[in-house]
């Protein structure tokens, strides 16, 4: 009789440890950055529609529903954010200035510092348009 060859189970595997907890929460932010992907490409199409189309579409904005949703993917962005900009030393070739390693920590900070930025400009600018 031949003995069975081993197979590693699978479920669940990300569940065992903090670290893959973490990494899938990361990945599963993505979706929601498609989702509001979906969210401005329907109002470009109700915009390529007229007038009236995109007005409903703006009033759909305004409903209780996709502030709630808007709110939870603001969530899921920041937390996907910051993911990002911890992962990002581990990710990037290494950084030196004046001959000196920049640490780790410097790089997720610059990151999230320039998001900040770019945030509260978008802000501005749209405060600006009203």
């Amino acid at each position: 009789m031949r003995p069975k060859p081993y197979v590693r189970p699978m479920a669940g595997w990300w569940r065992r440890d903090p670290f893959f907890m973490r990494y899938m929460v990361r990945e599963a932010t993505a979706l929601g950055v498609a989702a509001y992907a979906l969210v401005l490409l329907a109002g470009v199409w109700r915009l390529a529609q007229g007038q009236a189309a995109f007005e409903g579409w703006l009033q759909w904005l305004r409903s209780p529903w996709s502030i709630a949703f808007h709110l939870l993917l603001l969530l899921g962005m920041a937390y996907h954010t910051l993911s990002w900009f911890q992962i990002m030393p581990k990710t990037m070739p290494l950084l030196f200035v004046r001959g000196e390693r920049v640490p780790a920590s410097t790089i997720t900070r610059a990151g999230l510092a320039a998001a900040l930025l770019v945030t509260l400009v978008v802000l501005a600018l749209a405060w600006g348009t009203r």
